[in-house]
Protein backbone atom coordinates (compact mmCIF):
# COMPACT_ATOMS: atom_id res chain seq x y z
CA UNK A 1 0.00 0.00 0.00
CA UNK A 2 1.13 3.13 -0.62
CA UNK A 3 1.83 5.12 2.28
CA UNK A 4 1.85 8.41 1.21
CA UNK A 5 -2.07 8.07 0.56
CA UNK A 6 -2.64 7.56 4.19
CA UNK A 7 -4.88 9.90 5.65
CA UNK A 8 -3.39 13.02 7.44
CA UNK A 9 -3.03 13.27 11.26
CA UNK A 10 -5.34 14.99 13.12
CA UNK A 11 -3.31 18.20 13.56
CA UNK A 12 -2.50 18.31 9.94
CA UNK A 13 -2.60 21.63 7.91
CA UNK A 14 -6.30 21.62 5.45
CA UNK A 15 -5.04 20.59 2.31
CA UNK A 16 -3.38 23.02 0.34
CA UNK A 17 -2.77 25.32 3.41
CA UNK A 18 0.54 27.51 3.35
CA UNK A 19 2.61 26.67 6.39
CA UNK A 20 3.86 30.09 6.31
CA UNK A 21 1.05 32.04 5.47
CA UNK A 22 -1.87 30.20 6.58
CA UNK A 23 -2.28 29.95 10.30
CA UNK A 24 -2.97 26.66 11.33
CA UNK A 25 -4.75 27.11 14.72
CA UNK A 26 -4.78 23.70 15.92
CA UNK A 27 -1.42 23.12 15.76
CA UNK A 28 -0.72 26.05 17.68
CA UNK A 29 -3.63 24.87 19.95
CA UNK A 30 -1.65 21.64 20.72
CA UNK A 31 1.44 23.02 21.20
CA UNK A 32 0.03 26.10 23.79
CA UNK A 33 -1.46 22.90 25.51
CA UNK A 34 2.22 21.11 25.61
CA UNK A 35 3.72 24.59 27.15
CA UNK A 36 0.91 24.93 30.13
CA UNK A 37 1.40 21.63 31.06
CA UNK A 38 5.22 21.48 30.90
CA UNK A 39 5.59 24.83 32.75
CA UNK A 40 2.48 23.84 35.18
CA UNK A 41 5.06 20.59 36.20
CA UNK A 42 8.01 22.76 36.23
CA UNK A 43 6.37 25.46 38.18
CA UNK A 44 5.76 22.73 41.27
CA UNK A 45 9.92 22.98 41.75
CA UNK A 46 9.47 26.91 42.87
CA UNK A 47 5.96 26.12 44.71
CA UNK A 48 7.13 23.74 46.98
CA UNK A 49 10.65 25.94 47.66
CA UNK A 50 9.14 27.13 51.62
CA UNK A 51 8.17 22.94 51.66
CA UNK A 52 11.86 22.00 51.07
CA UNK A 53 13.46 25.18 52.61
CA UNK A 54 11.96 23.86 55.87
CA UNK A 55 11.79 20.07 55.32
CA UNK A 56 15.54 19.58 54.39
CA UNK A 57 16.61 23.10 56.43
CA UNK A 58 18.00 25.23 53.79
CA UNK A 59 18.79 28.80 53.32
CA UNK A 60 17.75 31.17 50.82
CA UNK A 61 21.13 31.10 49.17
CA UNK A 62 20.48 27.21 48.55
CA UNK A 63 17.36 27.97 47.55
CA UNK A 64 18.76 30.65 45.52
CA UNK A 65 21.14 27.77 43.52
CA UNK A 66 18.71 25.08 42.92
CA UNK A 67 16.61 27.41 40.74
CA UNK A 68 20.31 28.36 39.47
CA UNK A 69 21.15 24.76 38.74
CA UNK A 70 17.13 24.40 37.15
CA UNK A 71 17.81 27.54 34.82
CA UNK A 72 20.63 27.15 33.63
CA UNK A 73 20.76 23.30 33.13
CA UNK A 74 18.17 24.67 30.53
CA UNK A 75 19.72 28.22 29.45
CA UNK A 76 23.47 26.83 28.12
CA UNK A 77 21.39 24.17 26.27
CA UNK A 78 18.81 26.03 24.33
CA UNK A 79 20.53 27.91 21.98
CA UNK A 80 22.68 24.74 20.91
CA UNK A 81 19.53 22.83 20.60
CA UNK A 82 17.87 25.48 18.42
CA UNK A 83 20.86 25.89 16.27
CA UNK A 84 20.76 22.21 15.84
CA UNK A 85 17.41 21.89 15.04
CA UNK A 86 17.62 24.79 12.82
CA UNK A 87 19.95 22.37 10.05
CA UNK A 88 18.55 19.15 10.60
CA UNK A 89 14.81 19.35 12.18
CA UNK A 90 14.03 17.32 15.22
CA UNK A 91 10.14 16.92 15.88
CA UNK A 92 9.71 14.06 17.94
CA UNK A 93 12.06 15.57 20.11
CA UNK A 94 9.35 17.09 21.92
CA UNK A 95 8.23 13.91 23.46
CA UNK A 96 11.90 13.69 24.74
CA UNK A 97 12.11 16.68 26.61
CA UNK A 98 8.54 16.19 28.13
CA UNK A 99 10.16 12.39 29.20
CA UNK A 100 13.20 14.68 31.31
CA UNK A 101 10.43 16.54 32.98
CA UNK A 102 8.70 13.56 34.03
CA UNK A 103 11.72 11.58 35.24
CA UNK A 104 12.79 15.27 36.97
CA UNK A 105 8.99 15.30 38.80
CA UNK A 106 9.71 11.40 40.28
CA UNK A 107 13.30 12.34 41.29
CA UNK A 108 11.90 15.16 42.98
CA UNK A 109 8.95 13.87 45.10
CA UNK A 110 11.93 11.25 46.46
CA UNK A 111 14.39 13.53 46.90
CA UNK A 112 15.87 14.16 51.01
CA UNK A 113 18.47 16.14 50.61
CA UNK A 114 20.13 19.32 49.04
CA UNK A 115 22.19 16.89 46.04
CA UNK A 116 18.99 15.23 45.11
CA UNK A 117 16.98 18.16 44.69
CA UNK A 118 19.64 19.82 42.83
CA UNK A 119 19.56 16.97 40.70
CA UNK A 120 15.75 16.73 39.95
CA UNK A 121 15.74 20.32 39.18
CA UNK A 122 18.56 19.58 36.50
CA UNK A 123 16.52 16.73 35.09
CA UNK A 124 13.19 19.00 35.15
CA UNK A 125 15.83 22.14 33.47
CA UNK A 126 16.78 19.55 30.65
CA UNK A 127 13.38 19.19 29.55
CA UNK A 128 12.76 22.83 29.36
CA UNK A 129 16.20 23.05 26.81
CA UNK A 130 14.38 20.48 24.93
CA UNK A 131 11.19 21.36 24.05
CA UNK A 132 11.34 25.64 24.41
CA UNK A 133 13.37 25.85 21.26
CA UNK A 134 11.64 23.55 19.22
CA UNK A 135 8.29 23.94 20.01
CA UNK A 136 8.88 27.70 19.37
CA UNK A 137 9.84 26.95 16.00
CA UNK A 138 6.65 24.84 15.71
CA UNK A 139 4.79 27.68 16.89
CA UNK A 140 6.28 29.84 13.92
CA UNK A 141 6.13 27.61 11.60
CA UNK A 142 2.11 27.33 12.39
CA UNK A 143 1.80 31.20 12.86
CA UNK A 144 1.03 32.13 8.86
CA UNK A 145 0.99 35.54 9.12
CA UNK A 146 0.69 36.03 12.19
CA UNK A 147 4.13 35.65 14.22
CA UNK A 148 3.18 37.75 17.21
CA UNK A 149 -0.39 35.78 17.36
CA UNK A 150 1.25 32.46 17.40
CA UNK A 151 4.13 33.17 20.09
CA UNK A 152 1.33 35.05 22.25
CA UNK A 153 -1.19 31.96 22.36
CA UNK A 154 2.25 29.59 22.61
CA UNK A 155 3.64 32.04 25.36
CA UNK A 156 -0.27 31.79 26.93
CA UNK A 157 -0.04 28.18 27.60
CA UNK A 158 3.06 28.37 30.00
CA UNK A 159 2.20 31.45 31.67
CA UNK A 160 -1.03 29.65 32.84
CA UNK A 161 1.11 26.30 33.61
CA UNK A 162 2.72 28.55 35.60
CA UNK A 163 0.43 30.05 37.52
CA UNK A 164 -2.03 26.52 38.08
CA UNK A 165 0.99 24.90 39.25
CA UNK A 166 1.39 26.75 42.64
CA UNK A 167 -2.11 26.55 42.90
CA UNK A 168 -2.24 22.64 42.31
CA UNK A 169 0.83 22.47 44.45
CA UNK A 170 -1.01 23.97 47.51
CA UNK A 171 -4.06 21.80 47.09
CA UNK A 172 -2.09 18.61 46.53
CA UNK A 173 1.40 18.60 47.71
CA UNK A 174 1.32 20.79 50.24
CA UNK A 175 -1.43 18.63 52.49
CA UNK A 176 0.02 15.51 51.46
CA UNK A 177 3.71 15.91 51.59
CA UNK A 178 6.60 16.27 48.98
CA UNK A 179 6.23 12.88 47.91
CA UNK A 180 2.57 13.55 46.26
CA UNK A 181 4.68 15.26 43.93
CA UNK A 182 5.19 12.15 41.65
CA UNK A 183 1.42 12.46 40.63
CA UNK A 184 2.24 15.44 38.58
CA UNK A 185 4.25 12.90 36.15
CA UNK A 186 0.49 11.72 34.82
CA UNK A 187 0.48 15.29 33.23
CA UNK A 188 4.09 14.05 31.49
CA UNK A 189 2.66 10.97 29.97
CA UNK A 190 -0.28 13.38 28.69
CA UNK A 191 1.85 15.95 27.58
CA UNK A 192 3.85 12.58 25.65
CA UNK A 193 0.63 11.55 23.75
CA UNK A 194 0.04 15.60 22.63
CA UNK A 195 3.49 16.60 21.33
CA UNK A 196 3.82 12.91 19.46
CA UNK A 197 1.19 14.10 17.58
CA UNK A 198 2.84 17.79 17.15
CA UNK A 199 5.79 16.19 15.94
CA UNK A 200 4.25 14.07 13.36
CA UNK A 201 3.02 17.34 11.93
CA UNK A 202 5.79 19.14 12.34
CA UNK A 203 7.74 16.18 9.99
CA UNK A 204 5.20 17.14 7.20
CA UNK A 205 5.76 20.52 7.04
CA UNK A 206 9.19 21.65 7.94
CA UNK A 207 11.38 20.97 4.73
CA UNK A 208 8.79 23.67 3.16
CA UNK A 209 8.82 26.34 6.28
CA UNK A 210 12.46 25.74 6.41
CA UNK A 211 12.68 26.66 2.66
CA UNK A 212 10.33 30.20 3.17
CA UNK A 213 12.27 31.13 6.22
CA UNK A 214 15.70 31.21 3.93
CA UNK A 215 13.64 33.27 0.75
CA UNK A 216 12.32 36.11 3.07
CA UNK A 217 13.10 39.51 2.07
CA UNK A 218 16.01 40.78 4.23
CA UNK A 219 15.41 43.09 6.33
CA UNK A 220 17.83 45.99 5.32
CA UNK A 221 20.36 45.81 8.41
CA UNK A 222 24.07 45.56 8.65
CA UNK A 223 25.24 42.94 10.76
CA UNK A 224 26.68 45.71 13.10
CA UNK A 225 22.91 46.97 13.36
CA UNK A 226 21.80 43.79 13.94
CA UNK A 227 24.18 42.80 17.00
CA UNK A 228 23.68 46.13 18.71
CA UNK A 229 19.98 45.15 18.00
CA UNK A 230 20.61 41.75 19.60
CA UNK A 231 22.32 43.11 22.67
CA UNK A 232 20.05 45.85 23.53
CA UNK A 233 17.03 43.00 23.13
CA UNK A 234 19.64 41.08 25.80
CA UNK A 235 19.77 43.89 28.36
CA UNK A 236 15.83 44.51 27.89
CA UNK A 237 15.53 40.61 28.65
CA UNK A 238 17.63 41.09 31.79
CA UNK A 239 15.76 43.61 32.69
CA UNK A 240 12.62 41.90 32.74
CA UNK A 241 13.88 38.62 34.21
CA UNK A 242 15.91 39.33 36.85
CA UNK A 243 13.05 41.46 38.06
CA UNK A 244 9.92 38.80 37.67
CA UNK A 245 12.94 36.19 39.11
CA UNK A 246 11.98 38.59 42.28
CA UNK A 247 8.96 37.53 42.05
CA UNK A 248 8.15 34.06 40.73
CA UNK A 249 10.63 33.25 43.79
CA UNK A 250 10.49 35.11 46.76
CA UNK A 251 7.23 36.76 46.61
CA UNK A 252 6.04 34.34 49.05
CA UNK A 253 8.55 34.78 51.39
CA UNK A 254 8.12 38.65 51.05
CA UNK A 255 4.42 38.00 51.88
CA UNK A 256 4.88 35.89 54.89
CA UNK A 257 7.65 38.03 56.32
CA UNK A 258 6.32 41.59 55.72
CA UNK A 259 2.47 40.80 56.31
CA UNK A 260 2.56 37.70 58.49
CA UNK A 261 0.07 35.55 55.80
CA UNK A 262 0.78 31.70 56.09
CA UNK A 263 2.09 29.92 53.35
CA UNK A 264 -1.65 28.90 51.61
CA UNK A 265 -2.73 33.02 51.56
CA UNK A 266 0.22 34.08 49.96
CA UNK A 267 0.70 31.46 46.86
CA UNK A 268 -2.45 32.80 46.26
CA UNK A 269 -1.13 36.34 46.16
CA UNK A 270 1.74 34.21 44.06
CA UNK A 271 -1.08 32.61 41.79
CA UNK A 272 -2.74 36.06 41.27
CA UNK A 273 0.48 37.49 39.96
CA UNK A 274 1.16 34.99 37.71
CA UNK A 275 -2.21 34.69 35.96
CA UNK A 276 -1.73 37.97 35.25
CA UNK A 277 1.26 37.49 33.96
CA UNK A 278 -0.80 34.97 31.72
CA UNK A 279 -3.54 37.59 31.01
CA UNK A 280 -0.93 40.28 29.90
CA UNK A 281 0.92 37.43 27.59
CA UNK A 282 -1.70 37.44 25.11
CA UNK A 283 -1.94 41.08 24.29
CA UNK A 284 1.39 41.46 23.70
CA UNK A 285 2.13 39.24 20.17
CA UNK A 286 -1.52 40.38 19.02
CA UNK A 287 -0.80 44.15 19.51
CA UNK A 288 2.79 43.93 18.21
CA UNK A 289 1.50 42.56 14.65
CA UNK A 290 -0.67 45.62 14.06
CA UNK A 291 1.41 48.48 15.67
CA UNK A 292 4.84 47.27 15.91
CA UNK A 293 6.75 45.27 18.09
CA UNK A 294 8.94 48.61 19.10
CA UNK A 295 6.02 50.22 20.61
CA UNK A 296 5.04 47.11 22.64
CA UNK A 297 8.36 46.47 24.28
CA UNK A 298 8.46 50.75 25.08
CA UNK A 299 5.71 49.94 26.98
CA UNK A 300 5.80 46.51 28.72
CA UNK A 301 9.61 47.21 30.18
CA UNK A 302 9.91 51.13 30.94
CA UNK A 303 6.01 51.32 31.21
CA UNK A 304 5.97 48.87 34.37
CA UNK A 305 8.59 51.11 36.26
CA UNK A 306 6.11 53.34 38.60
CA UNK A 307 4.35 50.21 39.52
CA UNK A 308 7.96 48.42 40.48
CA UNK A 309 9.19 51.48 42.22
CA UNK A 310 5.84 51.58 44.55
CA UNK A 311 5.67 48.13 45.73
CA UNK A 312 8.04 48.18 48.68
CA UNK A 313 6.50 51.19 49.78
CA UNK A 314 2.39 49.92 50.23
CA UNK A 315 0.50 47.73 51.95
CA UNK A 316 -1.22 44.55 51.56
CA UNK A 317 -4.03 45.34 49.54
CA UNK A 318 -1.84 47.55 47.39
CA UNK A 319 1.01 44.96 46.92
CA UNK A 320 -1.91 42.19 45.30
CA UNK A 321 -2.86 45.48 43.42
CA UNK A 322 0.27 46.40 41.94
CA UNK A 323 1.76 42.76 41.50
CA UNK A 324 -1.26 41.91 39.00
CA UNK A 325 -0.18 45.34 37.02
CA UNK A 326 3.69 44.88 37.11
CA UNK A 327 3.03 40.72 35.95
CA UNK A 328 0.45 42.18 32.99
CA UNK A 329 2.55 44.77 31.75
CA UNK A 330 5.91 43.09 31.29
CA UNK A 331 4.61 39.67 30.32
CA UNK A 332 3.50 41.67 27.08
CA UNK A 333 6.87 42.23 26.12
CA UNK A 334 8.37 38.66 25.96
CA UNK A 335 6.53 37.85 22.97
CA UNK A 336 7.22 40.76 21.14
CA UNK A 337 10.82 40.82 21.54
CA UNK A 338 11.27 36.99 20.74
CA UNK A 339 9.30 38.06 17.12
CA UNK A 340 11.48 40.71 16.72
CA UNK A 341 14.62 39.01 17.43
CA UNK A 342 13.45 36.30 14.87
CA UNK A 343 12.41 39.20 12.27
CA UNK A 344 16.54 40.63 12.88
CA UNK A 345 18.14 37.11 11.44
CA UNK A 346 15.38 35.14 9.83
CA UNK A 347 15.98 31.91 8.78
CA UNK A 348 17.46 30.99 12.29
CA UNK A 349 14.00 30.42 14.11
CA UNK A 350 15.09 27.70 16.55
CA UNK A 351 18.57 29.41 17.44
CA UNK A 352 17.04 32.64 18.08
CA UNK A 353 14.01 30.65 19.67
CA UNK A 354 16.76 28.75 22.02
CA UNK A 355 19.33 31.99 22.70
CA UNK A 356 16.29 34.27 23.96
CA UNK A 357 14.77 31.37 25.93
CA UNK A 358 17.61 30.13 27.11
CA UNK A 359 18.71 33.49 28.46
CA UNK A 360 15.66 34.12 30.20
CA UNK A 361 16.22 30.86 31.74
CA UNK A 362 20.15 32.28 32.48
CA UNK A 363 18.80 35.59 34.17
CA UNK A 364 16.30 33.75 35.95
CA UNK A 365 18.79 31.33 37.99
CA UNK A 366 21.51 34.35 38.25
CA UNK A 367 18.72 36.78 39.58
CA UNK A 368 17.43 34.01 41.80
CA UNK A 369 20.86 33.22 43.25
CA UNK A 370 22.14 36.46 43.95
CA UNK A 371 18.67 37.76 44.84
CA UNK A 372 18.59 34.96 47.40
CA UNK A 373 22.09 35.71 49.17
CA UNK A 374 20.86 39.86 48.95
CA UNK A 375 18.17 37.99 51.19
CA UNK A 376 19.65 36.17 54.00
CA UNK A 377 22.85 39.50 53.92
CA UNK A 378 19.99 42.11 54.34
CA UNK A 379 15.96 41.39 54.19
CA UNK A 380 13.81 39.69 51.65
CA UNK A 381 12.16 43.59 51.54
CA UNK A 382 15.61 44.74 50.05
CA UNK A 383 15.33 42.79 47.46
CA UNK A 384 12.41 44.49 46.12
CA UNK A 385 13.75 47.79 46.92
CA UNK A 386 17.12 46.93 44.78
CA UNK A 387 15.18 45.63 42.17
CA UNK A 388 12.21 48.09 41.74
CA UNK A 389 15.03 50.30 39.08
CA UNK A 390 15.52 47.56 36.96
CA UNK A 391 12.69 48.63 34.43
CA UNK A 392 14.38 51.75 33.79
CA UNK A 393 16.54 49.85 31.47
CA UNK A 394 13.55 50.15 29.15
CA UNK A 395 14.91 53.26 27.88
CA UNK A 396 17.39 52.02 25.66
CA UNK A 397 14.06 50.59 23.44
CA UNK A 398 15.04 54.17 21.82
CA UNK A 399 18.41 52.43 20.56
CA UNK A 400 16.88 49.63 18.55
CA UNK A 401 15.77 50.35 14.37
CA UNK A 402 12.20 50.43 13.32
CA UNK A 403 11.94 46.72 10.82
CA UNK A 404 10.07 46.98 7.41
CA UNK A 405 7.85 43.66 8.82
CA UNK A 406 6.23 44.60 11.91
CA UNK A 407 8.95 45.48 14.02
Amino acid sequence: MDKTLAAEPPLAAPTGADPLHGTAYPVIAAISFSHLLNDMMQSVLLAIYPMLKLGLNLSFAQIGLITLAYQLTASLLQPLIGLYTDRRPQPYSLPLGMGFTLVGLLALSQAGSFAAVLMAAMLIGMGSSVFHPESSRVARMAAGSQPGLAQSLFQIGGNLGTAIGPLLAALIIVPRGQASAAWFSLFALLGLCVLSLVGRWSSRHGASFKKRMKAQVNNGLSRRQIGWSLAILGLLMFSKFFYMTSLSSYYTFYLMDRFALELPQAQTYLFAFLFAVAAGTVAGGPIGDRIGRKQVIWVSILGVAPFTLLLPHVNLFWTGVLSVFIGMILASAFSAILVYAQELVPGKVGAISGLFFGFAFGMGGIGAALLGQLADATSITTVYQVCAFLPLLGLFTAFLPTLRRGG
